[in-house]
């Protein structure tokens, strides 16, 4: 199963923002995650990077 660890970047701080991501949507200017358990996330930003082989998305989200 591949499941990612979602980051957010805001200005210079990095943090976590949901862990065993199993779905993203975009939608506009919204990030809306999905865990394995269907709890939901919905973060303000963009995806700037993904590591698909170490389970890493980064967001870069205004300030």
């Amino acid at each position: 199963m591949c499941l990612a660890t979602v980051y957010k970047t805001t200005k210079d701080t990095e943090e976590v923002v949901l862990k065993n991501v199993s779905k993203i949507y975009v939608e506009g200017s919204q990030v809306r995650l999905v865990d394995i358990m269907g709890a939901e996330t919905v973060v303000e930003g963009s995806i700037s990077f993904v590591d698909l082989a170490g389970s890493v998305v980064k967001l870069d989200c205004p300030a």
